[in-house]
């Protein structure tokens, strides 16, 4: 236990946005020379606790204290006088100046006006190589280095500014095991150089290797301060998520007598990865089954579908289907392969808000006809019509704005849109994330119902009683690996979230 006082406390921190409370009652403690995570799931209040700490937002109750003194945190240039810096997941410098320029951008040294250009080399080369144990040309434009290297660019910058507080926001996320490793020997540097580091991560292996203390936030509240090696790896996956083992009975089916299938494999991934966002798998999916995947955020879910849609190209491993084909290579190949794929991001990468529901529903349809071969009017209003009654969307208007809707009736339409293009294979990524309980339901439901019907799903949920629900066969991801798989004969809450702990 670190007997020093508090470099920087948060104490009691509330932040509201309209009709969100986005943090209530958070408190935070970093001690100089220790890496402090920062840990919980989408949604948990970990960007919105940076950004009132960096000064992008002001808090609505609360106090921040520095050295024991309190302080003002209403805008970046405060916090960063305070000694706050921070380093983004992605590098936020200037790729086409040299890396003196990026470290010094904004202070370069300077003598009647004129920037001193030998010097500001000169001080770039001596901070990279004393603080970062970092040997490169500081005269060369920065993108002529990898993305890890521009990271520790970027925290010299920091250091740069007299930084006593460091963030890391997800600084491993694009970075192989050595280039990790490399990044924590500089945080091990600059711990015994007495900064106080906040490591906000995903990986739970990560985690527990660097870092002295952990902090949990879930839905935007004060979990608990642990010391990391007090705190089993359960727990914490437990704290995160916020289940007890006495709740962790699996919910009953919505569907009743819904078993795994014993029809011919339909597709198989083998050695299927890509460098940065998956390691290497192998998973297999049959006709009329559901297979889940489980895992924390950042584990390679979404990327796991992404490849198998052909969003993202491989590196690696082959993908063959039961008819002989094989290769994904894009989404077209894909939709030719009849896969049909709802992003996580609905709003970003599903619904194309300005368009009606009619046109949404027939957007996948019309692109795997091509444009030579347009759907009629009448044809469409069919189509619109047709599932509209089916997946009862409200309101029950095909010229209705698809902006308009509830998350639930957008998600619908999204289902309507791959659903008309007939697949064999629909892969779903939170397809019931911010809908209402009811749609919920409807939804669950429904894929129950299509897999009966010879449909096989790739169904992804951070919910772990719906992956329970609707799959026949769990795999398990931990930190961009594929660890294990859970048949219905021996799944439960708590043996996907043991696996998901792993340790």
């Amino acid at each position: 236990m670190n007997t020093q006082k508090p470099l920087l406390q948060m104490k009691q921190i509330h932040k509201r946005f309209p009709g969100v409370k986005a943090l209530t009652n958070v408190s935070l403690r970093l001690f100089p020379g220790e890496v402090h995570a920062l840990m919980g799931e989408n949604g948990a209040g970990k960007s919105t606790l940076i950004k009132v700490l960096t000064g992008v937002y002001s808090i609505d109750e609360g106090v921040v204290e520095m050295e024991g003194v309190q302080v003002s945190m209403q805008s970046p240039l405060e916090s960063q006088a305070a000694g706050i810096s921070t380093v983004y997941q992605e590098v936020n410098l200037c790729p086409n100046l040299t890396v003196a320029e990026n470290i010094f951008i904004g202070r370069e040294p300077r003598r009647f006006g004129r920037i001193l250009w030998k010097e500001m080399n000169k001080r770039a080369q001596t901070l990279l190589s004393e603080r970062l144990n970092l040997h490169i040309d500081v005269t060369e434009p920065l993108y002529m280095y990898s993305v890890a290297v521009q990271q520790l660019i970027a925290i010299a910058r920091a250091l740069n500014i007299s930084a006593k507080v460091l963030i890391l926001d997800e600084p491993t996320s694009s970075l192989d095991k050595n280039e990790v490793q490399q990044l924590f020997r500089v945080i091990e540097k600059l711990k015994r150089d007495g900064l106080a580091i906040l490591f906000v991560t995903h990986f739970l292996d990560q985690m527990y290797e660097i870092s002295e203390r952990v902090t949990i936030l879930r839905n935007g509240e004060f979990i608990g301060e642990y010391m990391a090696k007090e705190l089993p790896r359960l727990d914490l996956v437990l704290k995160m998520i916020g289940k007890e083992l006495n709740l962790l009975e699996q919910l009953p089916q919505l569907v009743e007598d819904h078993e795994a299938s014993a029809n011919e494999t339909l597709v198989t991934a083998e050695g299927l990865g890509r460098k940065g966002a998956i390691e290497p798998f192998d998973l297999s999916i049959r006709r009329g089954e559901v297979v889940g995947l489980a895992g924390l955020l950042g584990s390679g879910r979404t990327e796991t579908a992404r490849l198998f849609f052909g969003a993202d190209k491989p590196d690696s491993g082959t993908l063959t289907f039961a008819d002989g084909g094989s290769g994904v290579q894009t989404p077209r190949d894909a939709i030719n392969h009849r896969i049909a794929f709802c992003s996580e991001n609905r709003k970003t990468e599903g619904i194309i808000g300005d368009l009606s529901v009619r046109e949404n529903i027939i957007l996948a349809l019309q692109a795997k006809q091509g444009m030579f071969r347009t759907i009629s009017r009448k044809q469409q209003e069919q189509y619109a019509d047709e599932y509209i009654r089916m997946l009862n969307i409200n309101p029950p208007n095909p010229e209705h704005l698809i902006k308009n809707l509830s998350g639930g009736n957008q998600q619908k339409v999204l289902l309507a849109r791959w659903l008309l293009t007939s697949p064999q294979l629909f892969i779903l990524d939170e397809p019931t994330r911010g809908i209402d309980i009811g749609a919920k339901a409807e939804i669950q439901k429904l894929v129950l119902s299509l897999s009966r019907q010879g449909m096989s799903f790739l169904f992804i949920s951070s919910e772990l009683e719906e992956v329970l629900r609707v799959s026949d066969r769990v795999a398990i991801l931990r930190d961009r690996h594929k660890v294990t798989e859970l048949t219905d004969t021996n799944m439960s809450q708590q043996q996907i979230m043991q696996a998901i702990a792993g340790g």
